[in-house]
């Protein structure tokens, strides 16, 4: 197939990009161009920005595309967008969603899509966007039998991935390890979570394609190893030899100081996020996932030293901040109880 990805450089995008090739398609990928990876000569690369809309509906509309797979719309506005450039001129389009669109705390466990409602809180900004993105979908879908699937990524990480760890802080969760600094978990650090490798999740969008079952449906593609959310910090104690350092505090304290950067553990990952993925593989039999956490942190760690990333140090400080805040608060009530 000739297929268009618009991204194509992101965690997910760079792994569902490798897949395709793995197979034969006949890549092209849409982009700033600001970030150059080591593609094959046979993927085309397309330079354009998606937020200047008139301009790169101009654009797609002097190309052609079997399927195209949107990985850079977030809200209903930019959907609306890549239907007007495509919509009646390629035979599938596949949209990234993602699984914090379910209210919680959900109904079913582990999570079943046709079970759970889309999220209507507009206190999480990032999953009321996304709800309402596949709420447009949903409808152009329903009048115009638009040749759309909806696929809703869990927590992805893997090379090229800066969303990874409690306050998304990347290298620094490495640094602080190693330098004996104690990292902040919400919560007790029990929650059950499906932490999934970018190239497990890939199988699940390179196997919807052309298929017209999955055409107006949604499909969650998660991890199928459960783990709690501790287990990601121990885990890159594992890797790294040393065991972290880890004091938790409350996802509402961690949103009240800082709200933009927190509300994703206080709305979603308070929650169990347990996924049950019968529905793809309904669709795509030979789903499973085979990288486990220990050998994804892995290879993130080796990623994250291959490319010099830098440690975040705005985020560094701010950790630094709630520590002393949990050591000072810890001091206070020490014995309270009996004094």
């Amino acid at each position: 197939m000739k297929v268009l990805v618009l991204g194509g450089t992101g965690n997910i995008s760079r792994a569902i990009v490798a897949r395709l090739l793995d197979q034969s398609h006949e890549v092209s990928i849409f982009n700033r161009g600001s970030r150059k990876l080591n593609f094959s000569d046979d993927v085309r690369s397309i330079v354009g920005d998606k937020k200047d809309k008139e301009r790169f509906e101009a654009q797609m509309r002097e190309e052609s595309f079997d399927a195209v797979i949107d990985m850079i719309s977030f809200n209903a506005e930019e959907a609306e967008s890549t239907v007007r450039a495509f919509g009646g001129r390629t035979g599938h389009i596949v949209m990234c969603s993602s699984s914090s669109v379910y209210n919680r705390p959900a109904q079913t466990l582990p999570i079943r899509e046709d079970e759970e409602e889309l999220f209507n809180d507009p206190g999480h900004p990032y999953a009321y966007h996304k709800a309402d993105m596949e709420r447009y979908l949903r409808g152009v879908y329903e009048r115009d039998k638009l040749p759309v699937t909806i696929i809703r990524p869990s927590l992805t990480y893997g090379p090229g991935g800066y969303n990874i760890g409690v306050l998304r802080q990347n290298m620094n969760i490495v640094e602080r390890i190693r330098s004996g600094k104690p990292l902040v978990m919400f919560g007790d650090g029990t929650t059950p979570w499906s932490f999934t490798f970018a190239s497990d999740l890939a199988k699940g969008f390179v196997g919807v394609l052309g298929n017209p079952a999955t055409f107006g449906e949604a499909y969650h593609v998660t991890s199928e190893e459960p783990h709690i959310w501790e287990d990601l910090y121990s885990t890159f104690g594992e890797v790294l030899g040393k065991e972290p350092h880890i004091v938790h505090i409350s996802s509402d304290l961690l949103m009240t100081a800082a709200p933009k950067l927190c509300s994703h553990l206080f709305y979603e990952k308070t929650y169990a996020g347990l996924y049950d993925n019968a529905k793809i593989k309904s669709v795509v039999p030979d789903y499973h996932s085979e990288v486990s956490l220990h050998a994804g942190i892995k290879m993130m760690i080796e990623w994250y030293e291959r490319e010099g990333c830098l440690v975040d140090l705005e985020k560094d400080a701010f950790e630094d901040q709630l520590v002393q805040f949990h050591q000072s608060w810890s001091r206070q009530i020490a014995n309270i109880y009996m004094k």
